[in-house]
């Protein structure tokens, strides 16, 4: 009775310890690199309703930027800060090094939202942001329309099963978290851009 109650006791001890790692697991605790290769703690955006999205710069979606920037500065003021980080695992669509990316945004679409080092959002060396934010909002589907029929039916030929997966389907995939650090929303690239701006700003102060 003695063995069993120290086991017992034991596992409970080890679930709680399990449940508090867990507890204490939020966006602040996840550290990225901005474009120097410098560490920058999330924590410092606590209290900021943040849009994170993952860019390129020569896919169809790249004309978002200029959406993007609009919503920016129409918001920036109310707290929202637009986190962008370049990838390139989505047909090879974010060339060049994060500097010559940093050009090409600020030049043609005048951004001024924080930009990071390129990542990868998906895969055995995904971010560890990107692994968090897609454990908290699923992939929901691309929604109706011509063009998100048509990513549907390209997602398909690579993966017959993709839509019961979690992973970040393509580029400008953005995800919502709100003043408290909760995820609240997960928009696909084929979202209208005046519905995200319209749910961002309802989370605004």
């Amino acid at each position: 009775m003695k063995a069993l109650t120290k086991i017992l006791a034991a596992a409970l001890i080890g679930l709680c310890s399990l449940t508090a790692a867990n507890a204490q697991k939020t966006i602040y605790d996840i550290t990225v690199k901005d474009m120097d290769g410098n560490d920058v703690s999330l924590s410092v955006y606590k209290g900021k309703v943040l849009l994170i999205v993952n860019t390129a710069t020569a896919c169809g979606f790249t004309p978002q930027y200029e959406d993007l920037e609009a919503m920016y500065r129409k918001f920036k003021d109310k707290g929202l800060v637009i986190l962008d980080f370049p990838c390139n695992q989505f047909g090879a669509q974010a060339p060049g090094s994060i500097g010559e990316i940093d050009k090409f945004c600020t030049s043609k679409y005048e951004t001024s939202f924080p930009r990071f080092d390129k990542v990868d959002v998906n895969g055995d060396d995904a971010s560890p942001l990107f692994t968090f934010l897609k454990s908290k909002q699923g992939f929901k589907g691309f929604g109706s329309g011509a063009q998100s029929k048509f990513m549907d039916e390209m997602m398909k030929k690579q993966d017959p099963d993709y839509a019961s997966k979690p992973d970040i389907k393509w580029n400008f995939t953005k995800f919502l978290v709100d003043v408290e650090g909760n995820v609240v929303a997960r928009f696909e690239p084929t979202a209208s851009m005046n519905f995200v701006s319209n749910v961002v700003s309802s989370k605004l102060y």
